[in-house]
């Protein structure tokens, strides 16, 4: 018999087959018991023996790690995922039989070494937005974004190269950190939605969810409270395609993760609190049919139904992005003949020379899309010229002193792109054509 003590705590998963059969082996006197001192197993067993990999790898690590356990082990697949944690000898097996001789004494084994050069070698991506013809305007909009973390939706008909666009973001955002890479992995880990990748894991995320998925899988929850899509989107990028199709609850549901980068999920058993510090990127049709203002193609759709298209998306959430960019279906001469863009590689360069400026800045590895209003008032100082534009914008577009805010972060970025270490007119002016001019 297992006691698995204190029985107020509910065990879930298949993690603990393998410290059961190490204890029973212990109790029939097959490991001597001062060898599971400092020792930390975990892992699924088959009927036949053999390890499992198991979700959540990582964070049990440096668990161990904090607590100050010496040796961990864990299945084979595992192990490389583990080995992050410094100051704990992290041994991958791949039996119970190989766990039982590794602590009766197997000199085969040895721990499992962290790889620490997996960080430089660069992500490599199948897309490049040197294959968008067009879109000039689009991509820069996505440099912006990207540069200071700023979320972004997209207008325009079917086949305009929305969905196209968003793909590439990564391939323009900073290789991620060791920490960074450490926060993504734990999560994708914990999910269970590691796709058989052993290690830790160097690409920005990019998650795409269908519009019917669950609101437990955009924001997170079930019984036993898993991250959803906004927190496997962590330090990346979380693509809704058809944003108004979308469930009303669940979009509303991302406000607080879009402004706080973090998601709580409350259950009766437990409260999680789950990172979700991504950039959100819609896309959406500017009428339900799609072909609203398009001289060769007639909309179907009457007023009425275009009006409760848009307003599926609420003012508070359309707040909180701050790019708004139309995006026209191209012409045949601009995609017949005509030249690529800008490689991603160029883009990229200048995307992180302006992150390490906020870097500077900020500190903390923040970017300008998280400052908060009293680090706007002092880093973004206005000159008369800036002061008097800001308020002729704000008298005509009716704008909120949120959206005011936003302009003026957008506006930190695009000058943090040029280099510039003042905010002037000319960076507002860019900042303000990103926004919608009938919003307010």
């Amino acid at each position: 018999m297992c006691n698995l003590a204190p029985g107020d705590i509910r065990k879930e998963g298949p993690w603990l087959d393998l410290p059961m059969a190490v204890a029973i082996c212990a109790a029939n006197r097959q490991i001597a018991y001062q060898e599971l001192e400092s020792t930390l197993l975990l892992g699924e067993l088959g009927l036949d023996g053999t390890l499992r990999p198991i979700d959540g790898a990582v964070s049990v690590a440096l668990m161990a790690m904090e607590k100050g356990f010496k040796r961990l082990i864990v299945p084979i697949q595992n192990a490389a995922e583990a080995a992050v944690a410094t100051g704990v000898d992290v041994y991958g097996v791949d039996s119970l039989l190989q766990a039982v001789e590794l602590l009766n004494g197997s000199p085969e084994l040895s721990p499992v070494k962290f790889d620490e050069t997996a960080g430089a070698r660069q992500a490599e991506y199948m897309v490049d937005y040197c294959d968008v013809k067009g879109q000039r305007h689009a991509v820069r909009a996505l440099e912006i974004a990207a540069a200071g973390g700023h979320n972004m939706l997209m207008t325009g008909p079917p086949g305009s190269g929305k969905t196209m666009l968003a793909r590439r973001l990564p391939t323009i955002l900073p290789q991620l950190s060791l920490e960074e890479s450490i926060a993504v992995t734990r999560i994708l880990s914990a999910s269970g939605e590691k796709g058989g990748r052993q290690g830790l894991i160097w690409e920005r995320p990019f998650r795409s969810p269908h519009h019917s998925a669950s609101h437990a899988s955009i924001v997170g929850g079930g019984r036993n409270p898993k991250p959803g899509e906004i927190s496997m989107s962590h330090l990346g990028c979380l693509f809704l395609d058809e944003m108004p199709e979308f469930d009303r609850q669940t979009l509303e549901a991302l406000r607080q993760p879009l402004e706080d980068g973090v998601v709580t999920v409350a259950r009766v058993q437990s409260t999680m609190t789950f990172p979700a510090e991504c950039i959100l990127i819609g896309a959406m049709n500017p009428c339900p049919c799609g072909y609203k203002g398009l001289p060769e193609q007639k909309c179907v759709s009457n007023p009425a139904s275009c009006g409760k298209y848009v307003g599926k998306i609420s003012g508070p959430l359309m707040d909180r992005i701050d790019l708004h960019i139309e995006v026209p279906r191209l012409k045949p001469d601009e995609l017949i003949g005509a030249a690529g863009g800008e490689a991603s590689d160029a883009i990229r360069g200048r995307v992180i020379e302006a992150r390490q400026k906020q870097h500077e800045r900020l500190g903390n590895h923040r970017v300008n899309a998280k400052m908060s209003p009293k680090e706007i008032r002092e880093l973004v100082p206005l000159d008369k010229e800036s002061e008097d534009f800001m308020k002729l914008v704000m008298a005509r577009m009716n704008l909120s002193a949120r959206v005011f805010d936003r302009l003026l972060k957008v506006a930190r970025t695009i000058a943090d792109l040029a280099k510039e270490d003042r905010v002037v007119k000319k960076h507002l002016s860019e900042a303000v054509q990103y926004r919608d001019r009938t919003e307010g």
